[in-house]
């Protein structure tokens, strides 16, 4: 997922940035509140998420976070020390998907950037008002967590089927295995690397659709819609 860090401190942005990277986040880092909205053009840009500080050196953040949700509806999560009820309002009035308050816990912060990032699964993967993800003549039913290849339900076990689901969100699009790891096993990538490759093998295996699953080499895994 592509983040963009809105943070005018350069050891705070690069420290931050750092641990993003290690949890699959491709970070592009913004100074100000202009060189943010430039970022954001056009349209969010491909930005999956705006990471927002709210002590800017040129705009007021509550306005930065306005102009912001008038150009995308990218998700907006705002990083501040303020952490008075009234100021938290305000920013979620403005359009600001989350708060996080300073000093605030690294995972707690990569736990609300994949929930606000997961609700815009909607847009992105066409679920239907059933819920269910529909890829050619493979069916995720996200409420049951049932998967079915043409009519014929596939027993996953849970992480096989969280795995898919992932993938499933955005076909086409390429998952890094840190970012998987991260979302799925909720861990980091150091000694599960193997766990993974062992899933997208048994996931191939158990749906018979060996193609469904494409190996980026170097990178991560993206799912292939098949046709319909």
């Amino acid at each position: 997922m592509r983040l963009l860090l809105v943070e005018d401190d350069n050891h705070v942005a690069a420290a931050l940035s750092a641990v993003l990277a290690r949890h699959g986040f491709d970070v592009t880092h913004a100074r100000s509140g202009e060189e943010a909205l430039q970022a954001l053009v056009p349209e969010g840009n491909g930005f999956g998420v705006v990471l927002l500080d709210l002590g800017l050196p040129d705009q007021d953040g509550y306005e930065v976070c306005g102009k912001i949700r008038k150009r995308t509806s990218t998700p907006v999560i705002m990083v501040t020390a303020r952490s008075d009820v009234r100021s938290r309002i305000h920013g979620l009035n403005l359009g600001a998907d989350d708060y996080v308050v300073k000093p605030y816990d690294t995972g707690e912060l990569l736990a609300r950037i994949h929930a606000v990032s997961r609700r815009t699964v909607q847009e992105d993967a066409e679920v239907g008002g059933d819920g269910v993800l529909r890829l050619g003549a493979v069916h995720i039913e996200l409420p049951t967590r049932q998967v079915s290849v043409d009519g014929s339900v596939v027993q996953l076990t849970r992480k096989e089927f969280d795995l898919l689901a992932l993938l499933a969100q955005r076909p086409g699009v390429v998952f890094r295995r840190e970012q998987i790891i991260s979302e799925v096993w909720r861990t980091s990538w150091e000694g599960t690397g193997r766990t993974l490759e062992v899933h997208v093998a048994s996931l191939r295996a158990k749906l018979r659709m060996p193609a469904l699953i494409e190996t980026v080499r170097g990178v991560g895994y993206r799912l292939v819609a098949p046709a319909s």
